[in-house]
């Protein structure tokens, strides 16, 4: 199975979490605290991480959710990156023919819903680095799942016109 990344916008993402987008003016605030609220018998967890460049394609196999808590990525130092979620089916498994993928550009952090199955993410021009923030303190906060494998493209018509900035490599091209 192939899934083709869009460029991300909130109607499209709504269903599996949200953006969060910097403020528009200089000195304002965007609060993330709804994202973040207490969980009970668990402690917020920050951490940075690093993420080398994806190449290519992305081959999934593979997804995780945390039902319990939302999960937030504010990127660091990212010019863009590609998120791949779905939704369950009537189990509760993660439904891979429903699976989206979505670019996004590095301005922008994506808060997960708790329960959205989603893969790692990746990023895709340079090394770059998230925020993640989430409640923890259970056995099960991460619960992974084997899915048919996918392919993740990003078509080349991702360009400036939509939020990517011109200049950087595209996907697959190495500099």
């Amino acid at each position: 199975m192939s899934v083709a990344a869009e460029m991300i916008d909130a109607e499209a993402f709504g269903a599996f979490g949200a953006l969060l987008e910097r403020p528009h003016r200089v000195g304002e605030r965007a609060p993330i605290d709804e994202w973040l609220k207490p969980v009970p018998g668990r402690t917020l967890h920050t951490h940075l991480n690093r993420v080398a460049p994806t190449r290519g394609s992305l081959n999934v196999d593979r997804v995780e959710r945390h039902p319990h808590a939302a999960q937030v990525f504010v990127p660091v130092g990212v010019s863009r990156y590609l998120i791949v979620v779905m939704p369950p089916d009537a189990d509760g498994a993660p439904d891979a023919t429903r699976a989206r993928a979505f670019v996004v550009p590095g301005t922008t952090g994506v808060a997960y819903r708790p329960g959205t199955w989603h893969t790692g993410i990746a990023v895709l021009d340079q090394e770059g680095s998230f925020l993640v923030a989430m409640w923890r303190g259970g056995e099960d906060d991460d619960v992974f799942a084997p899915i048919p494998p996918i392919e993740v493209s990003v078509p080349e018509a991702l360009t400036e016109e939509q939020g990517i900035p011109d200049g950087h490599h595209r996907r697959g091209e190495h500099g």
